[in-house]
């Protein structure tokens, strides 16, 4: 069997007789020139990765030919290129951005905030000291609340641990030290680096930061924050980098920090061992030093800073306190940041309250002491008794509020909307790793207000930067489609008689164009929006963005928090600027139509009334009150008649029936 098969296969291997081979190849077809083309760039393009060229040929196609171009040709190329670049530079210019330069200056915060490379190298040093396990365990411990919503994962960044024993407190410092840093530092930075962003762009250029006391300091949040935002203006060009800022490059010259929690003050220094500080120096305290204390005209380079601290402080009076040191430290700017929660926000919404009420007392003290001043001397000669002269009085509120006057949300033991903001942090590795999480990003909620010593800047009678690109583009648009209303005879040789135009265009152009004496340069400008910048209105909550209209609600100027609405019949620019609105902006258009104001009804004790603040965001309850029929409140009405004639029910013939055994005992005796 085998033997046939291999037989088989010699005989399937010889050619049979009849089997012919070709003398010459087939002739190659005649193809037109364009399929032969066509044809090649195909199989180039399919069997690019295939092919490996000579290395001869690969270094020949590496050379290029040198052509000598003649002068009117190269002067004509060179002509053509430079139009075209700039007809392009004339339609997209860099420099203006499609948003009005008003609306620019009015935002707020970063789009997510990245640890510098120090930072981390240190933060990353501490966690390769520590138990990796041990310290999951402790951030868990802290830091985790699995009650919450599950959008954060559970956790959030608040401290309020305490310990019954002191050892035990001693026991756990350092290790709640290491947690915080690897999971509420990064946070707390990202909350704080916006807040003194905000601040840098919205106070003026000459403005400069050489000292900040910190209370509440834990690790140094507010040390890295600082030191990096208030950098030098010389620094170069890598150094003003967000990841490679440097702490020798800040303006700070001195950094105190007031916690008496050693294990988080313990981690912060040892964040600070491989550091360049440069001409920064950096002190930690207990409490707040009378040598600390500088005089006003001292302090217009001093910031008071408080992040965090103040929701975690148990009584009224402890918070008080704290505020009365930070108004008595002579800071010309005092920061108070804290969570966006119910009891944060009181906080900060308390603070900024009494701050305000002591700047209004010392603003009458100095009218009375210039009353005094103008007292005729008395009948000895002597002169007129007055209190020492101080050159700043009274004080602001810089941001987030438009206003002075109370706040509209604020009410104490009763507040169920609050007056917060988010900012994205962009999660570092170690981050990651502590918390278990493969989420690149977290939100972290605050509220905060900037006060500043002096009075509130007057209103401007300015409206700068309103139209940006889009605005232009439609200014250009209108302009081309005006009406002509009479026809010029002219020849083709001469020129188009523009002049003749000019009183049609005068109409389109005054109700387009902005102002007459808008500052031309780039610092005017910012100056002159940094002005009215204190009174644009502050949004609060997020834009409701529609397709014809965007709604924002916002705290005002008037001190109330309004709606408005921006149609999209109000202009290409502002509509646009409205669309782009972030939740913590200011906007400086106002709205084509009257704004309404968000009513919030009262709720009086011992009734279930509306809370505060129910219909903001949502629909009027005015609506409700004007129906003629409440079916809810019927059926409530008639849910409890049910239950009163059911009780009535049993309690006629519970005493039927007692009267019934009453009668068949009388009658057996």
């Amino acid at each position: 069997m085998f033997c046939s098969a291999r037989r088989l296969r010699h005989v399937l291997a010889r050619p049979f007789a009849s089997s012919a081979y070709a003398a010459h190849p087939n002739l190659r077809a005649d193809l037109d020139p364009a399929l032969r083309d066509l044809l090649r760039d195909v199989d180039i393009t399919l069997n690019t990765k295939k092919r490996t060229p000579h290395p001869q040929t690969h270094e020949a196609l590496k050379k290029k030919r040198l052509v000598e171009v003649p002068p009117q040709e190269y002067q004509g190329t060179a002509s053509v290129v430079e139009t075209e670049e700039t007809q392009f530079a004339d339609e997209e210019d860099p420099s203006q951005s499609r948003r009005s330069p008003a609306a620019e200056f009015g935002r707020a915060g970063f789009g997510a905030v990245v640890l510098p490379f120090e930072l981390e190298k240190s933060i990353n040093l501490i966690i390769s000291e520590s138990d990796k396990r041990q310290l999951h365990s402790d951030a868990e411990r802290l830091f985790l609340d699995k009650n919450t919503e599950q959008s954060t994962g559970g956790w959030n960044a608040e401290f309020d641990t305490t310990y019954s024993t002191g050892a035990q407190s001693r026991q756990h410092a350092e290790r709640d030290g290491s947690a915080f840093a690897s999971i509420a530092l990064p946070a707390h930075f990202s909350a704080i680096t916006a807040v003194l962003g905000h601040l840098k762009r919205r106070l003026e250029p000459e403005w400069r930061v050489e000292r900040i006391i910190d209370w509440g300091a834990a690790t140094g949040s507010g040390l890295w924050s600082s030191a990096y935002t208030f950098q030098e203006p010389n620094s170069p060009g890598s150094q003003r980098d967000t990841l490679n800022l440097a702490v020798a490059n800040t303006t700070l010259r001195e950094y105190v920090g007031i916690d008496k929690r050693e294990g988080l003050v313990t981690v912060g220094k040892r964040l600070l061992r491989n550091i360049d500080t440069g001409a920064l120096r950096v002190s930690w305290r207990k409490s707040l030093h009378d040598n600390d204390i500088v005089s006003r005209s001292e302090g217009r380079h001093t910031v008071a800073l408080s992040a965090f601290m103040l929701s975690s402080l148990s009584t009224h009076v402890a918070r008080k306190a704290l505020i009365k040191e930070m108004w008595s430290s002579g800071a010309d700017v005092l920061v108070i940041i804290d969570h966006n929660t119910t009891e944060g926000f009181e906080a900060v919404a308390q603070a900024r309250e009494t701050v305000l009420t002591w700047g209004t007392k010392e603003v009458k003290s100095a009218q009375e002491e210039l009353a005094l001043e103008d007292q005729p001397a008395a009948e000895d000669g002597s002169p007129p008794t007055k209190p020492a002269d101080q050159t700043i009085h009274g004080c602001h509120v810089v941001a987030p509020c438009p206003h002075d006057r109370p706040c509209p949300l604020f009410h104490p033991g009763d507040t169920k909307l609050v007056c917060g903001f988010s900012q994205r942090l962009q999660r570092p590795a170690f981050v990651r790793l502590t918390k278990h999480s493969g989420q690149g990003h977290e939100d972290m909620g605050y509220s905060y207000v900037v006060l500043r010593r002096g009075p509130r800047p007057a209103v401007p009678n300015t409206n700068f930067g309103r139209v940006g690109r889009v605005g232009q583009a439609a200014i250009e648009r209108e302009r081309e489609v005006l009406p002509v209303k009479e026809l010029f005879l002219h020849d083709e040789t001469e020129p188009v008689p523009f002049e003749a135009l000019a009183l049609e265009k005068e109409d389109v152009e005054l109700d387009l164009e902005v102002g007459e004496a808008e500052p031309s340069s780039t610092n005017g400008l910012e100056d002159a929006l940094r002005k009215e910048a204190y009174h644009w209105p502050r949004l609060i909550f997020q834009p409701i963005k529609n397709s014809g209209h965007i709604i924002l609600d916002a705290c005002t100027p008037e001190g109330k928090v309004m709606r408005m609405t921006i149609p999209k019949s109000q202009g290409k620019q502002p509509f646009y600027d409205a669309r782009k609105a972030q939740w913590g902006d200011v906007f400086p258009h106002p709205p084509k139509n009257a704004p309404q104001e968000r009513y919030q009804p009262q709720r009086s004790k011992g009734r279930s009334g509306p809370i505060r603040g129910a219909d903001i965001g949502k629909r009027s309850l005015k609506a409700n009150a004007r129906k003629g029929a409440d079916y809810a409140a019927m059926a409530e009405e008639l849910k409890a008649a049910r239950k009163e004639s059911k009780r009535e029910r049993q309690m006629y013939r519970q005493k039927w029936g007692e009267s019934r055994s009453d009668e068949e005992d009388d009658n057996v005796s």
